[in-house]
């Protein structure tokens, strides 16, 4: 005959076994959930009927949340703090792909995208890079180590977002292929990529007064991710590393940037939320400067969103460069 306290044991392991499996449950549902909501199922559409537009990254999740406005589900592949150039795309992202309306990315910066968009999603992408002209990649120099990495050698600089000028004809062109894909909307996707692109021709401007009487031009970066800032307002970028903010830098390639550094009189060294600084404050050291954060906006802030991400590289670039 049973005792109590056997009783009670053997009653307790079954209220747990049914816990358990009541929680699995759950977590299961919840993963499938928010698929659907983020994949939208075979009509490519949200749980609340709004077409799904993934975006690669930050700043094209941003632009696509602007453009897109209430008329959209917008779902990143790359989240907040991730390094975006070596992302790995779960099978529950690569699922989505195959059912998202738009896939908005930029070709090169990420090669899991590039494979699981060529595969999933060719006729349903908006490749950026198409949109607008494009700079070519940053020198031989500092390039070491990107082939392993993975990175596709596609012969320009992807980041573009970088110059709001740029940014602002990706707005429109995101504009008109949202409206193709969902008609019922189009006035409304004209109008605010419109709106978006006007603010971001404005913080173009806002950076060219600011960056316009500066009495130095040369940025010593961690990686080469500045090319087009550089580029739009009349600034030297020296890139440490090359495009893949993973690189080792040759013994070489260092010496040479600190020999440009002194040449330029270089005060500050910048480095990056998401990347190692310990090259760039041995760099620092050795020339006799200090350190400070300017930010590719790779990924989302941890406070603000892109404008004011870009406002406060501004900041930080009229301190370094002894703006007046």
């Amino acid at each position: 005959m049973m005792s109590e306290s056997s009783r009670r044991i053997r009653i307790r392991n079954a209220s747990l076994v049914v816990a358990a499996a009541l929680v699995a449950t759950t977590a299961c549902g919840a993963e499938i959930g928010s698929a659907s909501e983020s994949s939208g199922g075979a009509s490519g559409v949200s749980a609340t009927g709004r077409p799904v537009i993934t975006a690669a990254m930050y700043p094209l999740q941003w632009l696509a949340e602007q453009v897109g406005g209430p008329d959209v589900t917008v779902t990143g592949l790359t989240k907040p703090g991730v390094e975006p150039h070596d992302l790995e795309l779960s099978p529950l992202q690569v699922a989505g792909l195959q059912e998202t309306r738009l896939v908005v990315y930029i070709k090169g910066i990420q090669p899991a995208v590039d494979e699981a968009v060529e595969q999933h999603a060719a006729d349903r992408s908006f490749e950026v890079a198409s949109s607008v002209p494009t700079l070519p990649a940053a020198g031989e120099e500092g390039h070491e180590g990107e082939e392993e990495h993975g990175h596709e050698e596609i012969g320009y600089d992807p980041h573009l977002w970088l110059d709001p000028a740029r940014f602002a004809t990706v707005a429109t062109r995101l504009g008109e292929r949202l409206a193709a894909v969902d008609p019922a909307h189009a006035q409304d996707y004209r109008e605010r990529s419109a709106g978006t692109a006007a603010g971001l021709t404005a913080l173009g401007d806002e950076l060219a007064r600011g960056l316009t009487t500066c009495s130095s031009r040369a940025i010593v970066t961690s990686h080469a991710a500045f090319g087009y800032l550089a580029n739009r307002y009349g600034l030297h970028q020296v890139g440490i590393s090359g495009i893949d903010p993973e690189a080792e830098p040759s013994p070489a390639r260092l010496a040479e940037v600190a020999k440009v550094a002194k040449q330029e009189k270089v005060t500050t060294i910048f480095t990056e939320t998401l990347v190692s600084p310990k090259v760039a404050e041995v760099l620092a050291q050795e020339v006799g400067a200090k350190t400070a954060v300017l930010d590719p906006v790779e990924s989302q802030p941890a406070n603000g969103d892109y404008p004011s991400a870009m406002r406060r590289n501004l900041e930080v670039l009229q301190s370094a460069l002894s703006c007046s």
